[in-house]
């Protein structure tokens, strides 16, 4: 009998605990003597580099509004669980974060914890934010305090039940890991780490989630479903270089959004487009060694593969010839400031054929690059192909210039577009 009160009374106990999980609004900590030190400082030089920081965090990307208007929030993100906006971060006072304090601002980015100690949604990548520096955190307050308030409200999630309950985020956090800055010998193998663990937050994309949506910290850039079919593939050492990557090509790329393996786009191009672009040469530099080591892993060739059906790969090639080659060229060159080059193209290499599908179908719209390069529009094909050519036209690609071996069927097709 006292077993079972004992018994009784740690599950008791264990209750009482699990049910005050959504009332521990744990903090990090926060020095108010350093930010009054670093806000009093040197104004013009705080926000400037606020003004870098933000940047190099991509804040503009999930935080402008639909009509583009930078940190006004409205911005629609799709989740497995549903729609969530991207808030207002001007300092609006009652529609942005006019009447937080750096502290306040400080805990929302690194803990998810709003002002009222409601906690947000991990959409706002706070997981990779929480090792963010105080002061890198003060700078970027710093910035946005100077942006012109805009009285835009923020849209409520549309989110059912029972995701739509915030206190539930409580238990998310303690079964879900955060972003830990892994141990450097070097300032700027520390630097590198920085930059892409913590600002950039590149897991947030790059790394599998778990069926609770928090990121699978042991499989660490192996690649993540972005949805809609579109893949972030992988960055491990071994898979750029599976890819055909070189360190100078990763550098480029994440510069200027251009490489042999193709040019920024879908997913990546807001990227460029709100944060690498700005960043310096030593940043990116710092970005690239931490992905791909001191000693990057030599380019694997592509080696192209033995059709296995040669009347489809014949069929794939006429209407690659009739309604590619054109900007592509007719062996997948590429011409210079009009289109990528197909025989380099890493996504054609993928084991998941999602990115060429989702480009072939949908197409893409002209992008802008930073020194005043441009990609011509390119259109989706789902009015002009057949299902049929669709399909030859991917495995011929994938077989010609990605070296695949693997084909795609109608099932797998329309199981994609459905």
């Amino acid at each position: 009998m006292r077993i079972l009160r004992w018994a009784l009374a740690v599950i008791l106990v264990g209750v009482i605990v699990a049910a005050s999980v959504p009332f521990w609004p744990l903090k990090s900590a926060y020095s108010e003597t350093a930010a009054q030190a670093a806000l009093g400082s040197d104004q013009a030089a705080l926000i400037e580099r606020g003004k870098y920081l933000s940047a190099a965090a991509d804040c503009v990307a999930c935080h402008q509004s639909p009509d583009g208007t930078p940190y006004a929030g409205g911005l629609p993100i799709d989740t497995p669980f549903g729609v969530i906006y991207g808030t207002n971060i001007t300092p609006d006072k009652s529609a942005g974060i006019g009447d937080y304090n750096s502290a306040e601002f400080f805990h929302a980015v690194v803990d998810g914890l709003r002002k009222d100690n409601a906690r947000l949604y991990p959409a706002m990548p706070f997981p990779s934010y929480h090792a963010m520096r105080q002061q890198d955190s003060d700078a970027i307050y710093a910035y946005l305090m100077t942006q012109t308030p805009v009285a835009r409200k923020n849209p409520d999630p549309e989110l059912k039940f029972p995701f739509n309950q915030r206190w539930l985020l409580a238990y998310w956090g303690l079964a879900n890991s955060k972003i830990s800055l892994p141990e450097a010998a070097a300032d700027e193998d520390q630097n590198g780490a920085y930059l892409t663990e913590v600002l950039g937050h590149c897991q947030e994309c790059h790394t599998p989630r778990n069926l609770m949506g928090g990121l699978k910290i042991g499989q660490a850039y192996e690649g993540g479903q972005l949805g809609h079919g579109i893949q972030a593939p992988s960055l491990t050492p071994e898979g750029l270089a599976e890819r055909g990557w070189t360190a100078a090509d990763l550098r480029g790329f994440l510069s200027t959004g251009i490489s042999p393996q193709g040019t920024m786009t879908l997913e990546m191009f807001p990227v460029l487009k709100h944060s690498t672009q700005y960043l310096t040469d030593d940043d990116i530099a710092g970005i690239q060694t931490y992905l791909m080591g001191d000693q990057p892993l030599p380019p694997v060739p592509v080696k192209p593969h033995p059709a296995i059906d040669a009347e489809a790969h014949a069929k794939g090639k006429d209407t690659y010839v009739a309604v590619c080659a054109g900007c592509h060229g007719i062996d997948g060159e590429g011409k210079a400031h009009i289109a990528p080059p197909m025989d380099t193209n890493t996504s054609l290499r993928l084991s998941d054929p999602g990115n060429l599908l989702t480009v072939l179908i949908e197409g893409v719209p002209e992008q802008r690059y930073p020194n005043g390069e441009v990609m011509q529009d390119m259109p989706g094909f789902s009015d002009v192909l057949s299902r049929q050519e669709l399909l030859d036209l991917a495995n011929y690609m994938r077989s010609e210039w990605g070296g695949r071996s693997d084909t795609l069927d109608l099932e797998s097709l329309d199981k994609f577009l459905n």
